[in-house]
């Protein structure tokens, strides 16, 4: 994988993340967990998406290019 790929991809991720962690916090969130005990679904996907693409953009810089221009 590309290395500039893969700082995009981490950087997609944290952003995912910090915007799950937002959205848990949010009104909708916290009505839901009122009712139902959980936060909403788009604030867990966020995070989950988020933990994917740090760690796919983590193996992807720690793993080096094999590539040599």
């Amino acid at each position: 994988m590309n290395r500039s790929v893969s700082l995009t991809l981490l950087v997609a991720g944290i952003v995912l993340g910090i915007l799950g962690i937002i959205a848990m916090d949010s009104f909708a969130s916290s009505f839901s967990k009122f009712f139902t005990g959980s936060p909403t679904d788009k604030s867990i996907w966020m995070l989950i998406a988020g933990v994917v693409l740090i760690s796919v953009s983590g193996f992807g810089l720690f793993r080096g290019s094999k590539d040599v221009i």
